[in-house]
């Protein structure tokens, strides 16, 4: 797998490319019911080569995230399992079911929604799911009026996912009314569901690690139906600079080093300020989708009788990051 690792001091440097191999040895020949046929590794060898290209087209969008190098490790060792079962299932081996339910803890902004949609269109092109849509819900679309109407929504937002992925984000909303909200009904309904429907869809519960731990233990079954735990860490102030000139990349802008300055001094007192309320690169999204109106606004006021450049058209200079307490983070 080849990515690239972002250093202490922000140089990203090449990770080394990974491989799988089936290698077969004469020598000390694993113990196995029959013989396999003459033919059969070429064929294994084939499959293993069209998985690779699978995974060479889900790393090109992981390698388009900022950091989470944990996440994309993880990732790949779900594409690794996925593909020794069905390397195992060829060679006449057993391979055994997996659940791959999933927590997903971290802060708002730290990629939790786009790493779920990029392992749904792994899934599905691995033949884990059928379908592998993506189904976004919060606590609204499951949660009912009356008794009986949660339990009838939650039922048909599960049969909406067969196929796919249901991804909950701030899933413990769901269990902050207690015993008698209609939350802790949600929850029982989405447990019965997963036993059900078993194999037949995902469930991916994200929100705040703090407030996901007490979640999981709302409800004893809970736990131990998510072996795939996994932690969004926060962003780094580098990586967030990243991510900022990637966005204005991707916009046809480019940002003044005296801009950048000013923008990593505001980053590091706002996350200083709120770590837990920081939500990462949402905030970074919308600081330079507001310095882009204010560069418009600028641009018609010092051009009122002409027309700028291409360059200035493009350029984000330092007055027009403004950092304003009460505008919309």
């Amino acid at each position: 797998m080849q990515g690239r690792v972002v250093a202490a001091g922000g140089r990203s440097e090449e990770r080394p490319s990974r491989q799988i191999n089936v290698i077969l040895r004469s020598s000390e020949p694993p113990v196995i019911s029959q013989t396999l046929p003459d033919a059969e590794p070429a064929a294994i060898s084939k499959n293993a080569g069209q998985h690779q290209g699978v995974f060479a087209e889900i790393q090109k969008e992981l390698d388009q995230l900022i950091g989470l190098e944990n996440i994309k490790e993880l990732v790949f060792e779900i594409f690794a399992l996925l593909q020794v079962k069905q390397l195992r299932t060829e060679a006449g081996l057993l391979a055994g079911s997996q659940v791959y339910h999933m927590i997903y803890k971290g802060n708002p902004g730290t990629g939790k929604t786009t790493v779920a949609r990029i392992v749904a269109k792994m899934f599905q092109k691995m033949g884990v799911l059928s379908k592998g849509h993506f189904i976004e819900a919060e606590r609204a679309d499951l949660v009912g009026e009356y008794i009986g109407h949660t339990a009838q929504k939650t039922r048909e937002l599960v049969k909406k996912a067969l196929g796919g992925i249901l991804f909950i984000d701030e899933a413990y909303s769901l269990a902050r009314g207690g015993e008698k909200d209609f939350g802790k009904e949600a929850i029982d309904t989405l447990v019965k569901a997963m036993e059900d429907y078993k194999d037949q869809f995902i469930l991916i519960l994200a929100g705040y690690s703090d407030e996901m731990e007490f979640f999981l233990h709302t409800n004893p079954g809970l736990p131990s139906r998510f072996p795939i735990q996994i932690n969004f860490p926060d962003y780094s102030i580098d990586q967030l600079i990243q991510i900022s000139e990637s966005m204005v990349k991707e916009r046809d802008y480019i940002l003044m080093p005296q801009a950048i300055l000013k923008l990593r001094q505001h980053l590091a007192a706002e996350k200083n300020e709120s770590p837990h309320a920081f939500s990462n690169g949402r905030y970074v999204r919308n600081i330079i989708e507001r310095s882009i109106r204010h560069q418009a606004v600028r641009l018609l006021n010092q051009y009122s009788s002409g027309s700028p450049g291409k360059l200035e058209l493009m350029t984000i200079r330092t007055e027009d990051f403004k950092f304003d307490k009460n505008s919309n983070k």
